[in-house]
Parts: structure tokens; C-alpha cells; sequence
């Protein structure tokens, strides 16, 4: 299964975030501006992580936000925000975070397929150092295999 759309749009470099909740915020607001959800996800992805913890922050310096499919989600999407200054989110182990993927599914199966299609982007080791320093939306989509 393909990745979802990652239209420029959906893409925010050298972003600045006071804390977790707004480098959430930014990764939602890029998932709304892409079209894929409406402005109220990022609430939902800030509530799954005060519920269940920084079990988002998936490997060094990097979150996965997202919540479950629902009204705010419009369509399948990803969002990229890469943060001029770290921020941490309570892992014990792979805070500060830099870089935050931002994740809407439509339905449960669509998300276990990009959650595993990014685990095999992120197999390789420099991927997350390399998006952090992504300068232009061509680097991202170039470390994250292509299409827009």
C-alpha cells in the first residue's frame, strides 16, 4: 500500500513550536490545508496523546501524530513538519522531537498499511536526520520514496 498524498501543502519546514501541543497543532493545520482533514483533527490527535501518552514518538526525534478515522477525517493524508528547535513530547527515550508526521486514514486497514509503508522509510537510519534538515518540499518527498 502507497503512502497517502503528500501535496505541498501538507508540507512545513523549519517550523517553530513552544511545546508538543503545538507542533501537533502545525502537523494537523497541514493536514487541513492539504485537504485530507478538517481543522478539528488536531484536537483529536492531542487528546490521543494526553489518553495514551508519547506512544507517538515512534523512533529518535520522531512523532507520528494521528488519531483514529472518524468525522474530521476527510480523506487518506500525511503532513510533514520539521521543527527549528526540538520539542519533547515525555518519551523516555526518543525525545527531543524534530520531525512530526502528521496521519488521517479513512479507515483502520488503510492505517496499518502507511503506518508499515513509513516504518519501511524509516528502516533507513539517516532518513529522520535527513528530513529534519529537508530544506526544500522536494527533499521531503525524495527521502519519503517519490510521488506528490
Amino acid at each position: 500500500m502507497p503512502l497517502p498524498p503528500l501535496p505541498d501543502s501538507a508540507i512545513q519546514l523549519g517550523a517553530s513550536a513552544s511545546d508538543w501541543r503545538s507542533a501537533v497543532r502545525l502537523a494537523g493545520a497541514r493536514l487541513s490545508d492539504s485537504g485530507a482533514a478538517r481543522p478539528g483533527y488536531a484536537d483529536e490527535m492531542i487528546r490521543m496523546i494526553e489518553d495514551h501518552g508519547p506512544y507517538v514518538v515512534i523512533a529518535p526525534g520522531l512523532a507520528l501524530a494521528h488519531a483514529r478515522p472518524g468525522p474530521e477525517v476527510v480523506a487518506d493524508g500525511l503532513s510533514v513538519v520539521t521543527l527549528e528547535t526540538p520539542v519533547d513530547f515525555g518519551h523516555p527515550h526518543n525525545d527531543p522531537v524534530s520531525v512530526i508526521l502528521g496521519l488521517a486514514v479513512t479507515d483502520a486497514r488503510s492505517h496499518l498499511g502507511s503506518v508499515a509503508e513509513l516504518a519501511n522509510v524509516f528502516n533507513d537510519s539517516t532518513a529522520i536526520q535527513d528530513l529534519a534538515a529537508a530544506e526544500t518540499t522536494e527533499d521531503v518527498h525524495r527521502i519519503l520514496g517519490g510521488g506528490s
